[in-house]
């Protein structure tokens, strides 16, 4: 088995710049006592517990080894049975040699059962939790956090136990629901920020003068009853256009 990264970050990677010379700057592992550079060789892994326990790099790879290095499938479960909290990252799962009938004998069961493989594979040095599935003509696996890796959400402060709301306000909210459901294309949602950034580098490099796009002025809302409404008016707005020139040829025909 094999894994193929399925997700990448496009996140737009800049380099810190003296400000007077415009050249890179530099990170150096220190050593503070000595105010010495360290080469790799002589950094050692400790874990902090008062004082420092020495973790030695060959004793964290020796127990590494020790774990199966495939994906061990514990149980298959209903993939709405998972919080999607729990997902991590995707990867796509490959083959090695003669693992051709097994892996298509798996994927053919998965999709006739509508089951998903909860497992456990080693990744570098951590054991991580899966979802294995099934994706287009092959197999996906999804990393997952362990129960203890995904924070309580009682440490979000200021959340009220209970909160009364009228039926006014339930029903304005539930237009809105109804009002902005749509059947979701992952095409249409853009990362309109990160367009604008490159955008921006790419007039630098021309030397394009540079244009700024007017925002339109934000309507203050006082309550949570305005700011419905108002969501529900602006959508409603959004529409219109379409509705007017469609009565204006009618009325143009009727003449």
């Amino acid at each position: 088995m094999k894994l193929y990264g399925a997700t990448e970050d496009k996140d737009i990677k800049m380099r810190y710049l003296h400000k007077e010379c415009h050249t890179p700057i530099k990170y150096e592992r220190r050593f503070p006592k000595c105010d010495k550079a360290l080469e790799s060789e002589n950094i050692l892994r400790g874990y902090e517990d008062g004082k420092y326990v020495i973790m030695d790099k060959n004793e964290i790879e020796e127990l590494a080894g020790e774990q199966n290095k495939s994906v061990e499938i514990v149980d298959f479960v209903e993939l709405t049975d998972i919080d999607p909290i729990y997902f991590n990252r995707s990867y796509f799962i490959g083959l090695n040699e003669n693992e051709s009938k097994p892996y298509m004998l798996l994927k053919q069961a998965m999709e006739e059962s509508g089951r998903i493989g909860f497992a456990k594979i080693p990744i570098r040095s951590k054991e991580h939790l899966a979802a294995v599935r099934v994706y287009e003509k092959g197999l996906m696996l999804e990393t997952m956090y362990f129960l203890d890796e995904v924070r309580d959400f009682s440490n979000v402060p200021d959340i009220p136990s209970e909160l009364k709301v009228s039926t006014k306000e339930k029903k304005l909210a539930k237009q809105l629901i109804e009002h902005l459901t749509t059947k979701i294309e992952p095409m249409q949602y853009k990362d309109e920020r990160g367009e604008a950034i490159l955008a921006l580098i790419e007039s630098k490099i021309s030397g394009d003068e540079i244009k700024v796009v007017e925002e339109k002025p934000k309507r203050k809302v006082g309550d949570l009853m305005n700011a419905l409404q108002a969501s529900l008016d602006t959508g409603a707005a959004s529409k219109s256009p379409q509705k007017k020139k469609a009565s204006s040829r009618k009325k143009k025909v009727a003449k």
